[in-house]
């Protein structure tokens, strides 16, 4: 039998206030949203001066990109590369850069979803805050 990883609440947390931190010191007014490798709500926060819009948008990024198991940005470039014969799910929200996995030993253990600053921002905020929580266990 093979052991499966998993967020804690605490691990959540972590990344949420890791993402938040970076946030914070760039100026960047966004919600943040960590989910678990389903796609359900773990955490999420929505920073003073962040529209209210970002709120869903990152919930659906993280959705995405846990679901996907790829971040969003890929389905991004999908669709302003033309490709959209394959669109059929119930929202496109989620397909904007900005949802990343969260990989631990080559398991998913969830994704987190970044909305209000450029897209390319928003995935860096979340890339460095999944830096920092993996290296934790380097």
């Amino acid at each position: 039998m093979k052991t499966k990883h998993y967020l804690t609440l605490s691990d959540a947390e972590f990344l949420l206030d890791a993402a938040h931190q970076y946030a914070m010191q760039n100026s960047f007014n966004v919600s943040i949203t960590v989910v678990d490798e389903t796609g359900n709500l773990l955490v999420m926060k929505r920073m003073d001066g962040a529209a209210p819009m970002t709120a869903n948008l990152a919930i659906e990024k993280a959705r995405c990109s846990a679901m996907s198991r790829c971040p969003s940005k890929l389905f991004e470039d999908i669709i302003k590369g033309g490709q959209m014969g394959f669109l059929t799910m119930e929202t496109f929200s989620g397909m904007l850069e900005g949802g990343e996995p969260i990989l631990y030993q080559g398991q998913l253990v969830g994704a987190m979803g970044v909305s209000g600053v450029k897209s390319f921002q928003d995935a860096e905020i979340a890339q460095v805050a999944i830096e920092r929580f993996l290296a934790k266990f380097a």
